[in-house]
């Protein structure tokens, strides 16, 4: 009997036992699967993708807010980064964003949209153009004006051209001559120059009569009109015709390089381009032939290398003079950035520094990259690709423009 009630027991202890360690063992399991099925919550980020510019580093853009202007069939409307429709095609013409509005037409008026599509400025107007330091020049009844961005006129309509506010002023021309005014539509220079320039160091290049000289804000003459023809100044220099040659001036008129040249350009990494005897070729601040005249066609130097022709075809070169790309492009536009628009037979593509294909030539028309995509143009539609050549969004349309907010 004893013997029965002690194997009993430890029977019941075996089986005791087994049930804890079973108890157990759900236990566990149980508290495994809730954390794989609930991992601990980290603070969600929102990534706009990241928007590689041809040259640069990836940057955030947020670039839902960047819109590109389509055209299907007859109508115009824009489309977002994903390649959507974001504002559907409705207007007769269209211009891209500025600033969070575009200029569109429709029924024959032009008005302002918001990113939404929603006009913030009914259609009402012949022409205008974008807001500059907060207004926007309008054509009504062959006058123009400037309105605010609530649509009212700030400035009525009275001029026979106008340009954009620059630095709180605005040229504009009354009857036959040009004149400058201010934020309140007050001339602070009359109207008296057949021709006016915009203000850059200080300065604004006017004609009176047949000949160039420079005002200050005030519409005072700082150097005397004397010149057949001006540029403007940049960087302290201007470029100035004198019969039929170029030459440098400073701000106080006196010719830094005497004129000499048929043709010039600006001051770029310390060079200018410059032509002589139907060659162009490169000088110093001293007038100096750095580069010997040699070339067709020549342009400024950007970011170190400047595109020249030669026997009707283009290449790089450095400031030293030496080919950085040998000669071989039926066209070349300048290194905007690391990539640089060239066109091999009737195709272009994006060649970078070192004379390499970044993107082989293939397309039909091609634009500069903005915000990581470039306008291409491929069997009469238009589409956009990435930095790496891949296509972005299809080629459907019959216009386009670049990616603008």
């Amino acid at each position: 009997m004893v013997v029965l009630i002690s194997y009993k027991y430890i029977q019941n202890q075996n089986f005791m036992k087994k049930i804890c360690f079973f108890a157990f063992f759900l236990l566990v399991f149980s508290t495994y699967s809730q954390n794989a099925k609930s991992p601990r919550k980290t603070s969600e980020v929102k990534q706009d993708n990241p928007v590689i510019t041809a040259g640069s580093q990836v940057k955030e853009t947020g670039g839902h807010d960047y819109l590109a202007l389509i055209k299907i069939a007859n109508s115009w409307g824009y489309i977002d980064m994903s390649g959507k429709i974001s504002i559907n095609p409705q207007f007769d013409n269209a211009k891209p964003f500025s600033d969070g509005l575009a200029r569109v037409r429709k029924m024959g008026d032009w008005g302002f949209i918001d990113t939404k599509g929603t006009f913030t400025i009914n259609p009402q107007f012949d022409s205008e153009e974008n807001f500059s330091e907060g207004l926007a020049r309008v054509l009504k009844y062959h006058q123009w004006g400037y309105i605010g961005k609530a649509g009212t006129y700030l400035i009525n309509p009275q001029f026979n051209e106008a340009e954009d506010f620059q630095g709180g002023f605005a040229r504009v021309k009354k009857g036959s001559d040009w004149g400058v005014i201010d934020a309140k539509g007050t001339f602070v220079v009359n109207p008296q120059f057949a021709e006016l320039g915009p203000f850059s160091c200080g300065l604004a290049r006017a004609r009176l009569g047949h000949d160039w000289g420079f005002i200050d804000h005030d519409g005072k003459w700082v150097i005397n009109p004397q010149f057949n023809d001006v540029k403007d100044f940049d960087k302290d220099l201007a470029r100035v015709k004198k019969g039929s040659d170029w030459g440098f001036i400073d701000k106080s008129g006196s010719f830094t390089i005497n004129p000499q040249f048929e043709e010039t350009g600006n001051f770029s990494n310390g060079l200018a381009r410059a032509k002589k005897m139907r060659a162009w070729g490169y000088i110093d601040k001293k007038g100096t032939w750095i580069i010997n005249p040699q070339f067709d066609e020549a342009g400024d130097f950007f970011q170190g290398m400047a595109r020249v022709k030669k026997n009707k075809e283009w290449g790089y070169i450095e400031p030293s003079g030496s080919y950085s790309i040998n000669l071989q492009f039926e066209e070349a536009e300048d290194f905007l950035s690391d990539f640089a628009r060239v066109k091999k037979g009737n195709q272009w593509g994006f060649v970078g520094k070192k004379g390499l294909y970044v993107i082989n030539p293939q397309f039909d028309q091609l634009e500069e990259f903005v915000e990581g995509f470039a306008l291409v143009k491929k069997n009469q539609k238009w589409g956009y690709i990435n930095p790496e050549g891949k296509i972005a969004i299809d080629y459907i349309y019959n216009e386009a423009a670049s990616f603008t907010k």
